[in-house]
């Protein structure tokens, strides 16, 4: 940085690194990679938004020793012998969750990580994307406006291969400098221990009844509505996933709620609809009209009920209804969590999950003690060092609320 101003990161260090995209060239970056030292830097660029499902479309990856890399998972769709090659290494993502899953897929799981946006949120960055994270920490301004391209176009323009090599580029940079400020806070260890938690995490289960998530589902009421709702949803899923397109291309969420609400009676009755027009054509009017009709069909019995079984407490504006008590609870123990967290200048979600936090305060510990409570949020999947934390502003919390 130069008198306060970010030096813009223009180039990476060796040039652009070429697209591997067979097998033999793989194979030469797996040796190089191997023989590397150190951590290795690894990002994924996937194309949301506009194919379907998450999966990566380019993998970055950076290590001392070997330089920097792209691997086109197309060409190159499996990468377990990539990811045998860095088994002992420590990854570094940025955001490790939301690349984790496409690049399970391809066979590159870590078994040791280091997440810099968690680091950063653990360290009270006020602002921890990449490219901000960058610029405090480092004073490099990295190139904006390649991350919410279609990363599936093939071939990749040269100006997002240079931004794909560059979000690699200072991650091991930037690794370094956190550690050294988390170490100086005093909660380097805190991050080991949720580092460790993502990388040891299984794969989230399928998600139940995801057509119940369509945006604007708080309109639909009636359950013959909500029908509707699953099967366009359904139709317009199949679509997607066989064309390998995102599905709000197909359909939008609006015109599934809209059709929902109408109950259209023809296909004419769907044309008027938003989201129905004109640019549609009448081979597809039929096929949504068919879902709609389907669900306009089924017997009563068959047709879905509001709302999903609650996992856990019910959502916290019930409370006071429901169990004023717990209500009371609740209330202190979110204003001890955020007054602890602005403490130890860190995001209250980061110091304990709200989730959590609900859970312990809806059936609290019959006898609440540190023993007790600290064994509560053990149970909920705490780590050791926000139960060490936690657990005696909850007690005084809990305790306070019962008297």
């Amino acid at each position: 940085m130069v008198d306060g101003t970010p030096i813009p990161l223009l180039e990476p260090r060796e040039g652009i690194p070429p697209v591997v995209a067979e097998e033999h060239a793989l194979a030469e970056v797996i040796a190089a990679f191997a023989r590397g030292t150190g951590p290795v830097a690894v990002d994924a660029e996937r194309a949301s938004g506009y194919r379907y499902g998450q999966r990566a479309y380019l993998v970055q990856l950076r290590r001392e020793g070997a330089g920097s890399a792209l691997i086109d998972p197309v060409g190159c769709p499996d990468l377990s012998g990539l990811g045998e090659a860095l088994a002992g290494a420590e990854w570094i993502l940025h955001a490790a969750s939301q690349d984790l899953p496409c690049l399970r897929e391809i066979g590159m799981v870590p078994t040791r990580l280091f997440d810099t946006e968690l680091a950063g949120r653990l360290a009270g960055f006020p602002r921890v994307g990449l490219g901000a994270m960058v610029e405090s920490v480092l004073g490099y301004a990295l190139e904006k406006g390649h991350s919410a391209v279609d990363w599936s176009t093939r071939p990749l323009p040269e100006p997002w291969l240079r931004y794909a090599a560059l979000d690699v580029e200072l991650l091991v940079d930037l690794r370094d400098a956190l550690e050294k400020e988390l170490d100086r806070q005093g909660k380097l260890e805190w991050a080991y221990q949720e580092f460790d938690a993502i990388a040891s995490a299984p794969p989230p289960p399928p998600r139940k009844d995801p057509w119940r998530r369509t945006s604007g589902m708080h309109k639909v009421r009636r359950r013959r509505q909500m029908a509707v709702v699953r099967e366009l949803w359904t139709a317009r899923d199949r679509i997607a996933q066989r064309r390998d397109v995102s599905p709000g291309k197909v359909l939008s969420d609006a015109a599934i709620v809209e059709a929902a609400l109408a109950l259209p009676a023809s296909v004419h009755a769907l044309t008027a609809l938003p989201g129905f027009g004109h640019r549609m054509g009448r081979r597809q009017l039929e096929q949504w009209q068919a879902a709609v009709d389907r669900a306009k069909a089924l017997p009563d019995m068959e047709l879905p009920q509001p709302g999903q079984p609650l996992q856990g407490p019910p959502p916290p504006r019930a409370w006071a209804e429901k169990d004023p008590v717990a209500a009371a609870r609740l209330s202190a123990a979110r204003a001890a969590v955020s007054a602890l967290a602005e403490s130890l200048n860190l995001p209250p979600e980061n110091l304990i999950t709200p989730d959590t936090v609900r859970r312990v305060c809806w059936e609290p510990p019959k006898d609440i003690s540190e023993e007790t409570v600290s064994g509560a949020l053990a149970g909920y999947g705490a780590r050791q060092w926000q139960i060490e934390q936690v657990t005696p502003v909850l007690v005084a919390a809990l305790t306070a609320a019962e008297d």
